[in-house]
């Protein structure tokens, strides 16, 4: 069968009820927020639901371009997905992930008109696909050779990647195949005053008078994401000597051994620290990224979550790239990616297999001076 890559006829572009299949990663879906906000500027009256996994269910609540959540479990099937999908008589789907799973389901489901990229193994179950676009850019992996190779011969340095070759540009794309306007917007997500209120008060915070900083030193994909340790400890203490900050730790239950160590290491009687690793909800983690004046990070879906709801966020780049996947939209003042020269950055490897050079490179000074002028 083959499908047809053409925009879809003009009377197929009014769709009453559409169904967005969402990402399965935090830092992906709050890159989707552009193209969905535009998609919702494209349709201001169509029903838009969003199918995602169950874990980023509370990521859309209050979302102004989403009106309804569908999620699924992880051991869920892609006909089990399907079935639940049929209920809701939807006439357009949009599947931003591209993998062949995805496609599978929203073929299952019944849905006349699927719009997705064109992918191996997935374009029979698109009524419409849509081919990579011509600024997009491939994470490439290197080889312990290649890097070894690299650092030998250290190569003048790669011309700086254009803005256009962002990750949210790849989901403004796809919209962009129904008719919607495929200019950036910075990522946006949506908290109340009432959520804040009700964080403050549970995790006590209620009574803090001091500027809140946050601190995620985490990351989900390895350690070659991780600025280290030791690196965080001095930064921190020399912020909160200079700022009189309050400290929020960040991450999940796997991160608090570490936000422990930290912990343990910046705490003194005149500080303020509040390690909530591990005790947040997805909502309480969001409505506290909110509370806080900036956020230093590493690469990590709260470092998207936080630019997204308007938090200055300072983050160490290795062994990804912030051209690519940087917070909010690209060239925003507002946050302050930092990276090594070193030739072998971006390797996109969760370990290094090296010296760690270029997390190593980026100085506790330079941290330091990047979160004072975010924050103030």
């Amino acid at each position: 069968m083959e499908t047809d890559s053409s925009p879809p006829p003009a009377a197929s572009r009014q769709p009453s009820r559409i169904l967005v299949r969402g990402t399965n990663w935090l830092g992906d879906a709050v890159m989707t927020t552009p193209a969905l906000l535009r998609l919702r500027e494209r349709f201001p009256e169509a029903h838009i639901t969003l199918l995602g996994p169950e874990k980023l269910r509370g990521l859309w609540l209050h979302h102004p371009a989403v009106n309804e959540t569908m999620a699924f479990a992880p051991a869920e099937s892609v006909f089990a997905i399907g079935k639940k999908m049929r209920a809701g008589n939807f006439d357009l789907a949009l599947v931003l992930p591209n993998s062949p799973r995805s496609a599978l389901e929203i073929f299952a489901a019944g849905i006349p008109q699927r719009v997705g990229y064109a992918r191996p193994w997935r374009n029979f179950f698109l009524t419409q696909t849509v081919p990579t676009r011509a600024g997009a850019v491939k994470m490439h992996k290197r080889s312990g050779a290649e890097i070894k190779q690299l650092i030998s011969r250290r190569p003048a340095p790669h011309p700086p990647l254009p803005a256009a070759a962002h990750q949210i540009f790849e989901y403004l794309n796809l919209v962009a195949a129904l008719g919607a306007n495929p200019e950036p917007l910075a990522p946006q997500l949506a908290v109340t005053p009432e959520e804040i209120e009700a964080a403050r008060n549970k995790f006590g915070l209620e009574n803090m008078i001091a500027p809140v900083l946050g601190m995620n030193p985490g990351a989900e994909y390895g350690p070659a994401k991780r600025w280290p340790a030791e690196k965080f400890i001095a930064a921190a203490k020399e912020i909160q000597h200079r700022t009189n900050c309050a400290w929020i730790l960040f991450g999940g239950k796997k991160d608090q051994p570490l936000t422990a160590q930290i912990e343990s290491a910046i705490r003194n009687p005149q500080s303020a620290i509040f390690n909530l690793a591990g005790q947040t909800s997805l909502r309480e983690l969001m409505s506290l990224l909110k509370l806080c004046r900036g956020l230093l990070t590493n690469d990590t879906g709260p470092m998207h979550v936080a630019a997204a709801l308007g938090t200055s966020v300072v983050v160490p780049f290795g062994s990804t790239s912030p051209e690519l996947t940087g917070p909010g939209r690209p060239g925003d003042a507002r946050h302050r990616p930092l990276k090594a020269d070193v030739p072998c950055s971006p390797c996109f490897l969760r370990e290094c297999p090296i010296d760690f050079r270029c997390m190593n490179s980026i100085s506790v000074e330079r941290v330091v001076t990047a979160v004072l002028q975010a924050v103030n």
